[in-house]
């Protein structure tokens, strides 16, 4: 059985293998954490920002 070893495939395994070899995954996960607070705190702004200028448009202002 003779297995071939200069294909494609095995280049890009090789080279994700070390490309994740050197990967944080607790500064992933808290850069992640950051991430989804952040966008929830943006959220939470601009449905507060749509709310006041709906507020403002119906009232003429």
């Amino acid at each position: 059985m003779k297995t071939e070893t200069s294909g494609y495939f095995s280049n890009v395994l090789l080279t994700g293998t070390l490309l994740l070899a050197n990967v944080d995954v607790s500064g992933l996960l808290d850069y992640g954490l950051k991430a989804l607070v952040g966008g929830g705190i943006w959220l939470g702004f601009k449905i507060l920002a749509d709310y006041y200028d709906r507020k403002r448009k119906s009232t003429g202002q």
